[in-house]
């Protein structure tokens, strides 16, 4: 069975409160914290972008399980702050985590479900015996105008996970997707920040999406809400996740663990990744997962996995990188001119 070899996450060490972002626009901080379930976000260092997030989120993974970088096949990098838009990160990753020229890589764009596309295909090359292993990843600094809704969540982050056969800390039984045309949120090229249909982005949006994806792969395996241990759902604030969760028919116990945007924010392609990982921080063999991502555009890829022993075995050490609660710990608060900065919104002259 095809399934995950090892995982890593990366969160840079800044963050700023939603209440100060509030203070700046003149907004009331405890309606917004209150409508959005969020308190602070992380924001990237000054030298730290979508790239460096993706290489160093690899490295964990590799910290975790000794691989050959030689026998990585794949590398596919989803984004949607690529640094840049005619040279791929994908390649940058690769050469910066060893693997050899010897590869397929690309990078990915489906708004906040291109890190989950990528599992995707890594899983279908794998199975093919196409490749031995596949790197696939979800990293952003995400975008939001200064004074848009979205500025209060959009943050910094990423997930890299290995896919392959030998020995998987968790197989993937079965994915499938539900996509339509749904212009909820874009970003023309050229443009600096990304617009949204504002109340459209919920419904048709995110809920259509990620309970059509749900339903799909309920349907397609004969299992439900009740058949999984943990269930993880992407988190562009942390009220839409406990929703769809309860339509869907998920306990708040059943996603609490993979529940991190209260203090982290929207990683957007890093998102239900991230989420992912939080999961497996805590998981334990026979322990299933539930995992649904949604992209704006508009789509959710749902999965169906199950922990196996191997996370557990001599070859995998998880304490060998850090978790995502200890990523989130010992935070840098910025004030917002120190974070407009940091985001490029203003432009220091040396």
């Amino acid at each position: 069975m095809v399934g995950i070899i090892t995982y890593g996450v990366y969160i840079p060490r800044y963050r700023i409160k939603v209440e100060e972002i509030a203070r700046v626009w003149g907004a009331n901080a405890a309606d917004i914290t209150g409508g959005l379930g969020v308190f602070e976000k992380s924001v990237p260092d000054l030298d730290e972008d979508a790239a460096t997030i993706a290489v160093e989120a690899a490295r964990n993974a590799l910290l975790r399980r000794t691989i050959d970088p030689g026998d990585i096949g794949a590398v596919y990098v989803g984004s949607e702050s690529h640094p840049y838009a005619v040279k791929p990160t994908a390649c940058t990753v690769g050469e910066a985590i060893g693997a050899t020229p010897n590869m397929t890589a690309a990078d990915y764009e489906f708004a906040c479900k291109a890190g989950t596309a990528a599992i995707q295909t890594c899983m279908g090359l794998v199975k093919s015996k196409m490749i031995t292993y596949g790197l696939a990843i979800g990293s952003d600094v995400s975008q939001g105008a200064p004074s848009d809704a979205l500025e209060y969540t959009a943050a910094a982050g990423g997930a890299a996970f290995l896919i392959g056969r030998d020995d998987p800390i968790a197989t993937i039984h079965h994915t499938c997707s539900f996509t339509t045309d749904t212009p909820d949120f874009w970003r023309r090229d050229g443009q600096d920040y990304p617009r949204h249909g504002g109340r459209f982005t919920g419904d048709p949006g995110y809920f259509k999406h990620v309970e059509g994806a749900s339903r799909l792969l309920f349907e397609q395996t004969g299992k439900s809400p009740k058949d999984f241990t943990y269930a993880v759902f992407h988190q562009p604030n942390a009220k839409f996740p406990q929703k769809v969760a309860k339509n869907l028919g998920f306990t708040k116990d059943q996603i609490k663990p993979g529940l991190v945007v209260p203090t982290l924010g929207n990683t957007y392609s890093g998102a239900s990744p991230i989420g992912l990982a939080a999961t497996f921080d805590i998981a334990q063999p026979g322990n299933t997962i539930f995992v649904c991502s949604f992209g704006s555009g508009a789509g959710g890829d749902a999965f169906d996995i199950e922990v196996t022993d191997a996370i557990h075995s001599d070859k995998f050490r998880r304490d060998a990188a850090p978790s995502v609660r200890q990523l989130l710990k010992n935070p840098i608060y910025l004030d917002y001119a120190r974070y407009a900065v940091h985001k490029g919104k203003i432009v220091m002259q040396l």
